[in-house]
């Protein structure tokens, strides 16, 4: 009893500067999460911009070794970019455009005659596909006529987009005329025992973050190239933004084609009946084949070697973050952390190693 007494009789350990410590470490990342979640956007664009970046360095690094400057090597890097937009944008936009303007406009049309197809009254006499979705507060019987002003809320965003992709255009030319500048100052800071260390980081991060980037593109303009052609050669017409749309669907690993060709088997089902959905379905098992099993290995085997498993997490998590832009920065941000922690394991090894006495 005296013993229990003379411990309470003993101060507290925690100081008043504890304690302020404690609470104010706690403000600040009660701060700083307030501060990620109201610049989400902000953090969005400008991760957009360094992956941008980061690709397009690349081809200044390759300019460079040929002998030119950094200045006129970024300055024709870009004007090349911007060329091959405004051609893509002046051959292929203005088509895709009008065949989209007019997707939209027989979307009411289209959708109507698939609610009264076979294919979907036998889906519906098994599955209630139309009880389940009044049950959730879908407006079925107004379902066509409510499918069109999504889609004009969506144009209304036009000037948002134009601003975000300025503001990412500005962000991608300061970062590759200061960026490298600032990235070496600040490698400069650092313990000389621990630079080599950090610089070998980066530069796995640099080459696989911009390897996958250009083979992502290649995908992409080969998934496009291939669809537009197929649905063109077998009469889909609105085969051009289709087909744009399913290129950009690989920026979605694994779970993207595979939207993209329900969505686009739907809509031929629509448009051009049975045997030419059937047609649209074998072509896109056939091009999952060819992407996942020969594009995919030969074009990231160099580069990003993350384990399907987490791909497919990632990207979950980071299309619920970020939408479609979280879904393309899944897989380099995954990298980036593999690359973080088998650094981080090799330092702890090295440490229990030294401390094992030799033998």
């Amino acid at each position: 009893m005296a013993g229990i007494n003379s411990s309470m009789g003993h101060p507290s350990q925690v100081t008043l500067k504890t304690a302020f410590t404690v609470c104010f470490a706690a403000l600040a990342v009660v701060m700083l999460a307030v501060l990620l979640v109201k610049a989400r956007v902000a953090l969005i664009l400008t991760g957009i911009a360094a992956l941008i970046a980061i690709a397009l360095n690349h081809l200044v690094a390759l300019l460079m070794r040929a002998r030119l400057g950094r200045g006129l090597a970024i300055a024709l890097v870009l004007a090349t970019l911007l060329s091959v937009l405004a051609a893509v944008a002046l051959l292929v936009i203005p088509a895709a455009m009008a065949q989209g303007q007019e997707l939209v406009e027989e979307a009411p049309t289209l959708v109507n005659e698939f609610l009264a197809s076979r294919f979907f009254q036998r889906i519906d006499a098994h599955f209630h596909l139309l009880e389940h979705l009044e049950q959730q507060g879908w407006d079925t019987t107004g379902l066509a006529s409510g499918a069109l002003p999504p889609l004009l809320r969506a144009v209304t965003g036009v000037f948002s987009l134009l601003g975000a992709t300025v503001t990412v255009g500005f962000f991608v030319m300061f970062m590759l005329v200061f960026g490298p500048g600032l990235l070496q100052r600040m490698l400069a800071q650092a313990l000389p025992e621990r630079r080599a260390r950090y610089e070998r980081v980066l530069g796995k991060v640099y080459t696989a973050t911009g390897g996958y980037l250009a083979g992502l593109t290649f995908i992409c303009s080969i998934n496009a190239t291939l669809t537009t052609t197929f649905l063109a050669i077998i009469g889909m017409p609105f085969f051009l933004p289709v087909g744009i749309a399913s290129g950009f669907s690989s920026m979605v690993p694994y779970a993207g084609p595979i939207v993209a060709g329900s969505a686009i088997t739907l809509l031929t089902l629509a448009t051009g009946g049975a045997w030419k959905a059937l047609a649209v379905a074998i072509y896109f098992i056939l091009y999952g084949q060819l992407e996942g099993n020969v594009l995919a290995p030969l074009v990231f085997r160099r580069t990003v070697h993350v384990n399907p498993l987490l791909t497919l997490f990632a990207v979950v998590c980071f299309v619920e973050l970020a939408g479609i832009v979280g879904a393309l920065l899944a897989v380099p941000v995954m990298a980036t952390g593999q690359i973080i922690l088998r650094e981080l394991l090799l330092v702890r090894r090295e440490k229990l190693g030294a401390r094992v006495p030799p033998p």
